[in-house]
C-alpha cells in the first residue's frame, strides 16, 4: 500500500509530491554516478566505496555550505536550474584548498510547498555541478515546511566529502617571501555578497530583466551566473606543480580569505592594476558608492581562487590551469610582513 495521509496533506505537506519529485530527479542523479557509488537515491544513507589506489594514508576532507540570498534572485527570475551548481561549487571549492579530490555530494532542499518540477530543476543544477566536480550525488533530503517558508521559496544547502593522501596535504607553512600568488578568474559574483547587491540595485523582477549596456546582458542573468568549479584545474595543477597553498575567495573577499592560507610573518602584495576586475563589480561599486576597500573585503572582484607557487614554477602552473580551461595570471608576490593582504 502506497504511503498517503489526507490529514497531513490538509496540514500543507503532500507526501505524494515528494515521491513525484524523486522520480523526476532520478535522471539527473544518474549522470553523476561514479565508480564508488554503491546505492541509489531513496535509502536511509548513501553508500560510497572509497578507492584508495595510490593513496597510502587516506584522509577524508569535508565541506558544507549553501547558496545564500542569491536564491532571492532565482525566485524573482523564476530560474532554478543553476543555483544547484553554486551549492556544489561552494563546497567542493573549499575542500580542494588542501589538495583533496571531491568524492561525493549530498544536498538539502527545504521548501514552503513541494512543486516536483521545481525540485527537479534545482537538482538538475546540483547534478551539473557534481559532473563538473567529478563527484557523485549519492543522496539528499527535500523537506516540505509549510508556514516556515513562503510557498514559492526554498533554501538550498549541501555538503561534500573528498580524500587526500596525508603526505600530500598542502603545507602553507612552506611559503616564503618571493613566492608568487596566481589568480584564477571567477565567473562573476559567485555566491557571496548578495544581501549588499540586493540593496544596491533594489532588485525587482523588472530591473533584473532589463538589458544593461555596461554588462552586455540582463542584470539578473549576470547575477545568476553559476559559481566556477575549479576542481579539474586544481587537480591538474597538483599533478605538475608543487602548490604551496590555495585560497577560495568567497565571503570576506581578499582580506578575509587569502590570510587563511598564509603563515605568520608572510603577507602578499597585490598591485591593484593586476586584478582583472569584472564589469559587474565596477557596476556594483559605482551604483552603490561603495569604497574600493569594502569591495575587496566583500567580493571576489574577478578572482575566484588563488594559488601560491615558487617563482620558478609560475609559467608551468599558469599553463596547467589554462590547459584545464580556466584563465589565470600573476596576482602578487609574497613578502615578509604581518599585514596579510596589501593591495596597492
Amino acid at each position: 500500500m502506497k504511503s498517503f495521509s489526507e490529514s497531513y496533506k490538509k496540514a500543507g505537506v503532500d507526501v505524494t509530491a515528494g515521491y513525484r519529485a524523486v522520480e523526476l530527479m532520478k535522471e539527473h542523479v544518474a549522470k553523476t554516478t561514479t565508480k564508488g557509488v554503491l546505492s541509489g537515491i531513496g535509502g536511509f544513507g548513501g553508500l560510497f566505496e572509497l578507492d584508495t589506489t595510490n593513496i597510502s594514508k587516506p584522509v577524508l576532507v569535508s565541506g558544507t555550505d549553501g547558496v545564500g540570498t542569491k536564491l532571492k534572485i532565482a525566485f524573482l527570475m523564476d530560474k532554478h536550474d543553476t543555483v544547484g551548481i553554486d551549492c556544489v561549487a561552494m563546497c567542493v571549492n573549499d575542500i580542494i584548498c588542501c589538495g583533496a579530490k571531491p568524492q561525493f555530494f549530498l544536498d538539502y532542499i527545504a521548501v514552503g510547498k513541494n512543486y516536483p518540477e521545481k525540485i527537479a530543476q534545482i537538482v538538475s543544477g546540483v547534478a551539473d555541478g557534481c559532473v563538473q566536480a567529478g563527484c557523485a550525488l549519492i543522496g539528499g533530503e527535500t523537506a516540505e515546511m509549510p508556514g516556515f517558508y513562503p510557498v514559492d521559496e526554498y533554501d538550498l544547502a549541501g555538503f561534500s566529502v573528498g580524500v587526500v593522501d596525508k603526505d600530500k596535504i598542502l603545507k602553507p607553512d612552506t611559503q616564503k617571501a618571493g613566492d608568487i600568488m596566481i589568480g584564477i578568474k571567477s565567473s562573476g559574483v559567485h555566491s557571496n555578497g548578495f544581501s549588499l547587491i540586493r540593496k544596491v540595485f533594489a532588485v525587482t523582477e523588472s530591473n533584473l530583466s532589463r538589458y544593461d549596456t555596461d554588462l552586455g546582458a540582463n542584470l539578473g542573468d549576470v547575477l545568476l551566473t553559476p559559481t566556477k568549479i575549479y576542481v579539474k584545474a586544481i587537480m591538474q595543477l597538483l599533478e605538475v606543480c608543487n602548490v604551496k597553498s590555495i585560497s577560495h575567495i568567497t565571503g570576506g573577499g581578499f582580506y578575509e580569505n587569502i590570510p587563511r592560507s598564509l603563515p605568520n610573518g608572510i603577507s602578499v602584495k597585490i598591485e591593484k592594476n593586476a586584478v582583472d576586475i569584472l564589469p559587474i563589480f565596477k557596476l556594483i561599486m559605482d551604483k552603490g558608492s561603495i569604497p574600493e576597500r569594502d569591495m575587496f573585503n566583500t567580493f571576489n572582484m574577478g578572482v575566484g581562487m588563488t594559488v601560491v607557487v615558487d617563482k620558478n614554477d609560475v609559467d608551468k602552473a599558469i599553463a596547467a590551469i589554462k590547459n584545464a580551461g580556466e584563465e589565470a595570471y600573476v596576482l602578487g608576490e609574497l613578502i615578509d610582513s604581518d599585514e596579510g593582504v596589501i593591495i596597492c
